[in-house]
């Protein structure tokens, strides 16, 4: 599942530093506007325990992680919506992802320039949502114009749904609110509102670049930011960019353990950062064990056992008959398959079985 979070903020507050740490795909980090001019995508893996502790317990040929896909795009400025900047090529790029992380710059250093004078997260985090949300009021209103007269007058029953949907989006819109913040009942009115593609609808996290002495607490401007995001669906994470960027340096688990301890945290941000880009999609782990290969598989929150098993491969979509379930603890207490069997533990569940996150599964198809 080619998934994507896109690393989106002003220029010069850290976006293209904590690219870095996620992958091995080096973007260029200087201290000027748009170094970032083609978006660099890095796939990343998962960070699992249980991956390893099934792994532990099977003992085989290779261990195969779940993965994201995490986008360093270029920075935008105010104007973008009309095409300053970068602003076009920026508003293209995150169409194309999926959630959006937003880095905010939680941090003084008078050596890093910053492109609006002086450090204030919440203003910048205002550039970015009014030029997101112009650019999707241009999007509603030009679409408006399409159905409105169908709307009105024909009988067009989609037409009238349609208008109705993108009504709730303009009023929100102007208001100064991203399309986010609207919510449907119906699953028809959801279908239409997700087939506009808007910016502002997309899953969002502040990301929150502080200096190394705030990585644990946080600082005034991570209060800022909590304050300012109170009333959105959104979530807010903490991350020390040039501590995780020192930390990556280090070439043994050991001594960035070390690292960690020294700062106070229990673990890298970077960590805490993928596994939370991986729940703003809304993205599950399930498992297969074998002596083969322990493999981590992603399936979005909700799927059934048939949807889950088309990961694999869509012939086992097709052909489903049947999924065998073990549950994470089960497998762990037990400690191998077999066992989990003896114990009457292992499920047999078919077409409408909901998959939970951790299910070690082994499907049954005829194609």
């Amino acid at each position: 599942m080619a998934l994507q979070c896109g690393i989106v903020g002003l220029p010069n507050v850290g976006k293209s530093t904590l690219f870095n740490c996620l992958s091995n795909a080096k973007a260029q980090a200087a201290n000027f506007p748009f170094c970032t001019i083609e978006p660099n995508v890095g796939v990343i893996t998962v960070p699992d325990e249980r991956l390893n502790k099934l792994a532990e317990l099977v003992n085989p040929q290779r261990i195969l992680p779940t993965t994201v896909e995490i986008v360093d795009i270029a920075g935008l400025v105010k104007g973008a919506s009309k095409g300053e900047g970068l602003g076009n090529k920026f508003l293209a790029n995150i169409r194309e992802t999926d959630a959006i992380l937003h880095v905010l710059r939680c941090f003084d250093d008078e050596n890093v320039t910053h492109v609006d004078g002086s450090v204030n997260p919440v203003r910048d985090k205002e550039i970015i949502d009014y030029e997101l949300q112009l650019k999707d009021l241009e999007t509603i209103e030009s679409r408006i114009q399409k159905v409105q007269k169908q709307a009105k007058t024909g009988g067009d029953k989609v037409a009238k749904q349609t208008y109705d949907v993108l009504m709730q989006f303009k009023d929100a819109l102007e208001q100064g609110k991203s399309a986010r913040t609207v919510q449907f009942e119906t699953k028809d009115d959801q279908k239409i509102a997700y087939e506009l593609f808007l910016l502002t609808s997309k899953p969002v996290m502040y990301v929150c670049n502080v200096d190394e002495k705030s990585a644990v607490n946080g600082n005034k401007y991570v209060d800022m930011v909590r304050e300012a995001v109170k009333d959105e669906d959104a979530e807010i994470l903490v991350v020390a960019g040039k501590t995780e960027s020192d930390i990556a340096e280090l070439e043994t688990y050991e001594d960035r353990q070390m690292f960690l301890e020294e700062v106070g945290l229990q673990e890298s941000g970077v960590s805490r950062l993928i596994r939370s880009a991986y729940q703003l999609l809304n993205l599950q782990t399930y498992f297969t064990a074998g002596v083969q290969e322990v493999r981590a598989w992603t399936f979005e929150k909700g799927w059934k056992a048939p949807q889950c098993a088309g990961v694999i491969h869509t012939d086992f979509e097709k052909g489903f008959i049947r999924a065998e379930v073990i549950k994470y603890d089960d497998f762990i207490n037990y400690g191998s398959e077999a066992a989990v069997k003896e114990a009457g533990k292992l499920s047999v569940e078919g077409k409408e079985y909901v998959v939970e996150d951790g299910d070690i599964m082994h499907f049954r198809f005829n194609v």
